[in-house]
């Protein structure tokens, strides 16, 4: 059975996207304020966008099978995180050696 969706999720998922993006461009060249913070703003636009990516292009919230879906990509950042953490571990600890 084909289904028809609208494209006013994704038109507003584009707009969102953008929004975060130019957020993210602006915090980062035009802001004064310290880098410290200027990460801290860039991490929370980066999740933002995850959030977006995951609600309005791949309408996690309208499947029948949501909780395998939350489950497949909380062990996607899980391995994401560990390989991201694994890899700084191993380049602060090569950096001891020498």
């Amino acid at each position: 059975m084909e289904q028809h969706h609208s494209a006013k999720p994704h038109i507003i998922g584009f707009i969102f996207s953008l929004i975060l993006t130019i957020l993210a461009f602006v915090d980062m060249l035009y802001t004064s304020l310290p880098m410290s913070v200027k990460i801290i703003v860039l991490i929370i636009l980066a999740i933002l966008q995850f959030l977006v990516q995951l609600i309005y292009f791949m309408h996690i919230w309208e499947s029948k099978e949501r909780v395998y879906q939350v489950i497949n990509i909380a062990f996607g950042v899980f391995v994401a995180i560990t390989i991201v953490a694994g890899s700084i571990w191993i380049m602060l600890y090569n950096t001891m050696l020498m």
